[in-house]
């Protein structure tokens, strides 16, 4: 990203209790990359978002941490980007979005433990896995997310999830403060971890030793079975809704005959139910509404309420 001081007069009127001159404060002396009023659609695997005042890519932790201290002492909001399961409101994200994909470090360490910072992505990983034999992240292929969203989100699949794997988590608090929490002090739950307030910086995954071919054999074929079953070549943001106890979201809304249902240019999927892809222009208020379809025909049909999974931010 570039710097935007050229662009700095377009974040001119007062946003809730900060102005351009707080977010200017906020991130002063900033190493990483900033850029003002920028588009959130291409950082989404939804393709779809309104600006963020501010986006930054920290160069560091230390980045993170002089952020975070800068933005709480001028009252700035800033929320992190990292999870696939996210769809950012037409209005876009007041305050700072922070983008982790310069955090990209991995290293290996003694009893077949990983350290990855928050902004690896989690191919990225497994393939650093793969490549040292190392087994335990088999059940995340496919997922496309940062390290840092896949622990935020508890990412899952049939096979496992985020807290099978977690060792530790790195964190910026909220004074700025780089803290280490054990796994064992993390409280995990259906699709998010209740973590305390502040960034994911780094994970510690335990894996253990493994025969790097069978490795292989398993991810390749949970990647073969994501693309039979998931609409992959579209834009979306995977599953919409958390399943229902004792029951599937996809099979509730594949019954009441919904696949393929539209709201402009979003889509419930005709591979996947619990699926809405992009098909070319959609907005978030697109999607909201078909949410809004999709649960009500649920509600009257089959007596459920569906919960939602996708994370939903940002202002219309």
């Amino acid at each position: 990203m570039k710097r935007g001081s050229r662009r700095v007069a377009t974040v001119a009127k007062v946003h809730g209790q900060f102005t351009k001159t707080d977010l200017l404060a906020a991130v002063a002396g900033f190493r990483g990359g900033v850029s003002f009023q920028a588009p959130l659609r291409v950082y989404t695997s939804f393709r779809i978002g309104g600006p963020a005042d501010v986006l930054v890519e920290p160069a560091d932790t230390e980045d993170v941490c002089l952020l975070v201290r800068q933005a709480r002492a001028r009252k700035v909001p800033f929320f992190v980007l990292g999870g696939t399961n996210l769809l950012i409101r037409d209005g876009g994200i007041r305050g700072i979005v922070m983008n982790l994909a310069g955090l990209r470090k991995i290293r290996e360490e003694p009893d077949s433990v990983l350290y990855a910072e928050g902004g690896v992505g989690m191919p990225t990983l497994i393939g650093y896995a793969i490549r040292h034999s190392l087994a335990g992240l088999e059940w995340a292929a496919g997922i496309p997310g940062t390290v840092a969203g896949c622990v935020v989100m508890n990412a899952g699949t049939k096979l496992g999830e985020m807290k099978d794997s977690v060792k530790a988590v790195r964190m910026v608090n909220m004074k700025g403060q780089v803290v280490d929490v054990p796994a064992a002090q993390v409280k995990f739950e259906y699709r998010r971890a209740l973590l305390p307030p502040g960034v994911v910086v780094g994970v510690w995954v335990q894996l253990r030793q493994g025969i790097r071919s069978e490795i292989e054999r398993v991810v390749k074929d949970y990647l073969h079975y994501r693309r039979d079953t998931q609409p992959l070549a579209l834009p979306s943001a995977g599953c919409v809704f958390k399943n229902p106890p004792s029951d599937s979201a996809g099979r509730l809304i594949e019954a009441a005959g919904l696949k393929g249902a539209r709201v402009g240019d979003a889509e419930v999927s005709m591979k996947h139910a619990n699926f809405m892809v992009n098909r070319g222009q959609a907005r978030a208020a697109d999607v909201t509404a078909l949410i809004g379809k999709v649960r009500s025909a649920i509600r009257r049909r089959a007596g459920v309420r569906l919960d939602l999974e996708l994370k939903i931010v940002g202002k219309t």
